[in-house]
């Protein structure tokens, strides 16, 4: 099942993409959020459609495609899951998962253009498979319980800048990664029964040019892993979005140029969907 919510932000429809038709699911619920897909929502979106009584809308395709999930809570990251980032970015592959937090302002919708921070000269690309929780999620006795946690998975662009991440974080990570929209997500929520999560291809551009290539199998800590791992120190609630690494193919490398005005980033994850953000200079910037 493809979940989404369509229409100007802030004000956003939520629906249910089946055959490529969008149906409304405002008679079911007024957004695709914590509430929703902590109360049984998506069971019931399955009953609608079993029955027929869903509207489809005559105007989705013209529609801005929002975020698939409403404001998070919290949106927690692991950084450095893919051997060869790991590599790229000067350090060595890590042995427990690495945690550092966003915050819900970076979340935006999957074509929604994205300002490059003031005063920034290495923002950053990132594709990522996204994982949001569908119960609230806490000390799970092992990584087996946590696929019964997840509510489904989106595709992400964990944007980053570099400077502020690496070159004055104070030893951590959170600075360079929580600039307004640094969080492109979807264009849908997928449920776990349509998608072999740790077997899917993750792929950026920039410019139609090719930058990463690769696979959720090549992850160092997979979803169930990271999920049991964070639920030791966290209780992560329904509509809470974990973000789980990115693969090699990042300007960090030094084999490519950091992102500039007028750039266009495109990230497809497979069974996940497309996004493309065009990139504008800060106000009073060139």
């Amino acid at each position: 099942m493809k979940l989404a919510r369509l229409g100007p932000a802030g004000h956003e429809r939520p629906v249910v993409i089946v055959d490529g038709v969008a149906f409304d699911l405002s008679p079911i619920t007024t957004d695709i959020d914590g509430a929703f897909l902590g109360s049984g929502g998506v069971d019931q979106v399955r009953v609608a459609l079993a029955a027929g009584t869903l509207t489809p809308l005559d105007d989705a395709n013209e529609q801005r495609i929002g975020a698939p999930i409403a404001r998070p809570g919290a949106v927690l990251c692991i950084g450095m899951n893919y051997a060869a980032h790991a590599e790229e970015s000067g350090s060595a592959p890590p042995t427990v998962p690495v945690l550092f937090l966003k915050v819900p302002n970076t979340v935006v919708g999957p074509n929604d253009e994205v300002t490059i921070p003031r005063g920034s000269q290495k923002t950053d690309w990132e594709v990522e498979l996204g994982v949001v929780i569908g119960r609230q999620t806490s000390y799970l006795d092992s990584p087996e319980q946590a696929l019964d946690h997840i509510a489904g998975f989106v595709a992400a662009n964990d944007l980053s800048e570099r400077t502020f991440q690496l070159e004055v974080s104070g030893g951590q990570w959170s600075k360079g990664k929580i600039s307004p929209g640094f969080s492109p997500l979807g264009p849908w929520l997928v449920t776990p029964d349509e998608v072999d999560h740790q077997n899917l291809r993750l792929r950026s551009w920039v410019n139609g040019e090719p930058r990463q290539d690769s696979s959720t199998a090549d992850q160092i800590f997979n979803v169930a892993t990271i999920i049991h791992h964070l639920s030791q120190f966290v209780t992560l609630d329904p509509g809470d979005l974990v973000l789980t690494g990115t693969p090699e193919g990042v300007a960090l490398s030094g084999r490519f140029p950091y992102l500039q005005p007028g750039d266009i980033v495109e990230i497809e994850i497979e069974g996940l969907g497309h996004q493309r953000q065009h990139f504008n200079a800060f106000a009073g910037q060139r």
